[in-house]
């Protein structure tokens, strides 16, 4: 668990690693949602030495959930990109158990397989690769296996039928964003969906990233969002604060 800002503010906010592990594509979103309240992040096991990756999610959310009740107060906000959306969905149905739903934001993540999109498995991992630039030994190999067992839970999973709290979904241009999208819908009843005019690798570049940034903003803005068991809402306040 990364702690990326603590200040003070209504709004608590969990990312979730995409595939690779990492979390350093997130940093312009930190700078952004910290500024409503304490941001955290979640990296994978696998990137340092001696760590294995864990190649299914629900292996991933066996690490992860105690890892959540370790925060200061339960995330009203759980965002992810391409396989981190997943894993903030599927936080996001384990805290309902508890009778806290928390809003999700998804940037082009998929319900189901990647293998039904279409997708090559080779061509994910090179572009994954192609993003690594550590100079530290061995970094690019342990990035290779990570994102490998990643891909492997990717190929393998598919989402929770069904989540009830607050969900965005930012799918980008392509050819299977209907079906995406559909895949989606049948789970969230209340899932709203903002297309990004780019590819999956290219959310985070300045342009996107700014357009990407005011979908989330109106999503924010839009109470209530997250419920806990108190009726308590604090993405309310958030929104009297900066809409």
């Amino acid at each position: 668990m990364s702690a990326f800002g603590r200040r003070p503010g209504p709004l608590r906010t969990l990312l979730l690693h995409p595939s690779g592990g990492g979390l350093g594509q997130y940093m312009a979103v930190i700078s952004h949602l910290s500024r409503r309240g304490p941001v955290h992040g979640i990296r994978a096991a696998g990137l340092q030495p001696d760590e294995t990756p864990d190649d299914s999610v629900t292996a991933m959310l066996q690490r992860y959930l105690p890892l959540v009740r370790t925060l200061p107060g339960p995330p009203d906000l759980l965002l992810g990109w391409s396989l981190g959306g997943v894993l903030a969905w599927e936080l996001a149905v384990a805290l309902a158990a508890t009778g806290h739903r928390p809003a999700v934001v998804m940037v082009d993540s998929f319900a189901e397989p990647w293998s039904a999109c279409h997708t090559s498995p080779g061509k994910l991992l090179g572009r994954i690769l192609s993003q690594s630039s550590s100079p530290e030994p061995g970094a690019r190999d342990r990035l290779e296996r990570t994102a490998t067992a990643h891909l492997k839970a990717s190929a393998e999973h598919h989402a929770s039928p069904h989540y009830d709290g607050p969900v965005l979904l930012m799918p980008c241009t392509g050819g299977e964003r209907e079906a995406q999208v559909a895949a989606w819908a049948r789970r969230a009843p209340r899932l709203a969906t903002r297309e990004l005019p780019c590819g999956h690798f290219d959310v985070f570049q300045p342009g996107h990233h700014r357009l990407m940034t005011h979908h989330l903003n109106d999503f924010l803005s839009e109470p209530p969002r997250a419920s806990r068991p108190s009726g308590e809402s604090r993405l309310s306040a958030v929104a009297g604060r900066h809409g």
